[in-house]
This record gives structure tokens, C-alpha cells and sequence, in this order.
């Protein structure tokens, strides 16, 4: 009967399974949710992005930052100044972000924490 019912209907789980897939499709990875989080306090360049971030290479930070800004939630700038700087800010669209970063750090630490008193 349940499977009758179920037939050409999405159940809850799918929905959010769907949603979930595609969420990671565009912050997923290992660098990206790094990359909002560190925008969501200032605007950076990409050197200091870089610095920030330890591990990451250029070459990857250059291509998430694409990513990024191709889906709305990073504007790159081209500053007037000598020698010509190029800043990376978080849109408005992005800092929707703010909070899952919020969560999965408080997650992380709270983590950290419980997995490093079990192996003390």
C-alpha cells in the first residue's frame, strides 16, 4: 500500500536528499565552505585568502573562486591602485552561508574536542 501511495510523489526524504545533492554540487569539496567562511568577515585579496587557507594552492584557490563567483555567492573587484589589486567579497547571496559555516565550526570544535578527550 505505502509504495502505491508513494508512486510519482517525492517523499520528504527524497526532497531533501535532492536539496542536499545539490548544495554540495556547489559548495561541496574540500576548499569551498573554507573560501565563504574566511569572506563572510571581510573582503580579501587573493593573497591573503591564500595565506589563510594553509594548503591550498593557488592554482585551486583561482579555479574555487570561479566556481564561486559563477554561482552568486563570491564578486571579485578589480581595485584602481597601483599595482592593480583584485579583491574577493562575499555577495549578498552568499552571506545566506554565514550560518551553516557558524554551525559546521561549532560542529568541528565540538567534535575536536570529544575525539581528542577519548584519546587522552
Amino acid at each position: 500500500m505505502r509504495n502505491q501511495l508513494t508512486i510519482g510523489k517525492d517523499t520528504e526524504c527524497k526532497k531533501s536528499l535532492k536539496a542536499i545533492h545539490d548544495v554540495m554540487y556547489i559548495i561541496g569539496g574540500k576548499w569551498k565552505i573554507a573560501i565563504i567562511a574566511c569572506l563572510c568577515y571581510q573582503p580579501m585579496r587573493f593573497s591573503e585568502i591564500l595565506k589563510e587557507i594553509e594548503g591550498i594552492s593557488g592554482k585551486v584557490l583561482s579555479k574555487e573562486l570561479k566556481d564561486l563567483e559563477m554561482n552568486q555567492l563570491v564578486t571579485r573587484t578589480v581595485l584602481d591602485k597601483q599595482p592593480i589589486t583584485v579583491e574577493y567579497a562575499i555577495t549578498e547571496y552568499g552571506h545566506t552561508l554565514k550560518n551553516v559555516t557558524s554551525v559546521i565550526a561549532n560542529w568541528g570544535i565540538k567534535h575536536r574536542q570529544r575525539i581528542m578527550s577519548k584519546v587522552l
